[in-house]
């Protein structure tokens, strides 16, 4: 249950990872409904601002395919920063501290360097991913759909275009899963010690490699429950992001072994 990946932790004084059971992202989700439940105001402020800003790039996007897939995957890709005031309340909860909106900003502030080029790093593999899907659908369609709902019957529900839209999905899927690993307990970590971000990039690789089966599970939860998010207009965000950010700090605690 306590194995753990050694072989780097001298060379690169890296965090040990724990190996564990199979049901933990219930237990994670479970743990992030009590932290909201016990800072309601703050953790359903940030998922309406999840909402409002989501709804806004949907309304933005709504006659750019391109741009609606963007964003979509966009906010996968860089949901785990966006959800770093999450992480925060929930250390704070950790050590008895209830949380006002403000409070929950103070994580930038120990270790803002470090976040900030991670969040960099984010961006730029959004705006690649977004810059390639706008190439891919520009040469697969010439003539573009008007609007979203056009273009998902007209192109992704249409058997004439499924083998160029299934590489698309295959593509986008493997980038998000890359992310998903290297960012899986990163932000957390940059959040509660003082380590850089490319330490917490291999810690979290390390962890999603030692745990495959439970972190795919995990990313199964979070696509899931993201999607059902997006389903009733981005509103169901206002729940579903607080829970996951909440549930991501467990996880990290979970997986990674304390400071001693």
């Amino acid at each position: 249950m306590n194995d753990s990946l050694t072989p780097f932790d001298h060379s690169f004084a890296l965090p040990e990872v724990r190996r564990i059971g199979l049901r933990r992202p219930l237990a994670w989700l479970r743990s992030g409904w009590q932290d909201i439940r016990a800072n309601p105001i703050a953790s359903l402020a940030y998922g309406l601002l999840f909402a409002i800003a989501g709804d806004v790039a949907l309304i933005f996007s709504w006659r750019n395919p391109y741009l609606f897939t963007g964003a979509l995957s966009g906010f996968i890709l860089i949901g785990p920063l966006l959800a770093s005031g999450f992480y925060e309340i929930s250390r704070r909860q950790s050590i008895g501290q209830h949380s006002t909106f403000i409070d929950s900003l103070s994580g930038w502030r120990r270790n803002g360097q470090s976040m900030a080029l991670f969040g960099l790093l984010l961006a730029l593999v959004a705006i690649i991913w977004e810059s390639a899907s706008a190439v891919f659908f520009a040469l697969l369609v010439p003539g573009l759909t008007p609007d979203v709902s056009a273009f998902v019957f007209g192109v992704l529900l249409n058997s004439e275009y499924l083998a160029m839209t299934l590489a698309w999905f295959i593509a986008g899927s493997g980038l998000s899963l890359l992310v998903f690993a290297v960012s899986a307990v990163s932000i957390p970590m940059l959040i509660d010690r003082n380590v850089d971000f490319v330490s917490a990039m291999i810690t979290s690789m390390r962890a999603v490699v030692l745990n495959l089966d439970v972190m795919l599970l995990w990313a199964a939860l979070v696509v899931a429950l993201t999607l059902i998010g997006f389903a009733t207009l981005l509103f169901g965000l206002v729940i579903t992001m607080p829970l996951l950010g909440h549930a991501s700090w467990h996880a990290y605690r979970d997986l990674v072994e304390p400071c001693p």
